[in-house]
């Protein structure tokens, strides 16, 4: 994996970048597990302030293409860069607790953090202010979720890097949580790249929406990727309803 000074890539078919130095930018990575190829000749670039979605089939390499963005996995072929001094709050897609481990969610967060660090701030942020004193294993999937992105925020991230950050949330919840999400970008302008599986979430909060199936389909803004062929052929059915909600959300009629 090559370091230093990252350098600006285009994914195909995205919407020209803005300017200024990425926060993380990866440019033609490969992987292969033994002979099966999970990612092949992908780029990709997250700036600050910019909401970057991955979608996909389950195996499209999703998960993988995050690991290989968050340093945890070397490509076979490509380069990876961040921007020297970012820093980086991870989301993971499951973290399970020991149900018999007695750990309150302060504890849990003060685990992450410097000794010192106050968490209450974080907790305030993601809007569970009052869950501090609470055993984790108590937490329903929603305010679990928020905690997990609190420990995230106690990194003061530069980047966010969340890996289906509402699984085991309802509908309602869901909307809570990527209305949160766009809220943290907006007051602190960090660079944000998620993986979703919930389309018509993707299209009413993503700046640009990546589609992926081991090698980048088509990316760009929701209701560009939403009119793509490439898109209609990978969801199928499930494409025409979402593009239909794309064009009713991506401009303004008179």
């Amino acid at each position: 994996m090559a370091a230093g000074t990252p350098v600006p890539v285009q994914p195909p078919g995205a919407a020209p970048m803005a300017g200024g130095v990425p926060l993380v930018s990866l440019s033609g990575v490969s992987v292969a597990f033994g002979r099966t190829q999970v990612l092949e000749a992908v780029s990709l670039a997250v700036d600050p302030g910019e909401i970057v979605t991955l979608i996909g089939p389950n195996g499209a390499g999703k998960s993988t293409l995050l690991r290989v963005a968050l340093g945890l996995l070397a490509p076979d072929e490509g380069e990876v860069r961040r921007r020297p001094g970012a820093r980086i709050g991870y989301v993971p897609q499951r973290l399970v607790i020991d149900e018999v481990m007695p750990l309150t969610v302060r504890r849990f967060l003060d685990l992450a953090v410097p000794r010192g660090t106050p968490v209450a701030p974080a907790l305030g942020e993601v809007g569970v202010p009052l869950l501090a004193d609470q055993p984790v294993q108590a937490l329903s999937g929603g305010e679990w979720q928020r905690v997990l992105l609190a420990r995230a925020l106690l990194r003061q991230p530069d980047l966010l890097v969340l890996d289906e950050p509402v699984q085991g949330v309802d509908v309602a919840g869901q909307a809570e949580l990527y209305d949160l999400i766009r809220r943290i970008r907006d007051r602190r302008h960090c660079g944000i790249l998620l993986v979703s599986h919930d389309l018509h979430f993707v299209m009413a909060a993503a700046d640009r929406v990546v589609c992926l199936n081991r090698h980048v389909c088509c990316s760009g803004t929701p209701g560009a990727v939403a009119r793509d062929p490439a898109y209609g052929a990978l969801f199928g059915p499930a494409a025409e309803a979402v593009a239909l909600y794309a064009h009713r959300h991506d401009h303004r009629h008179a």
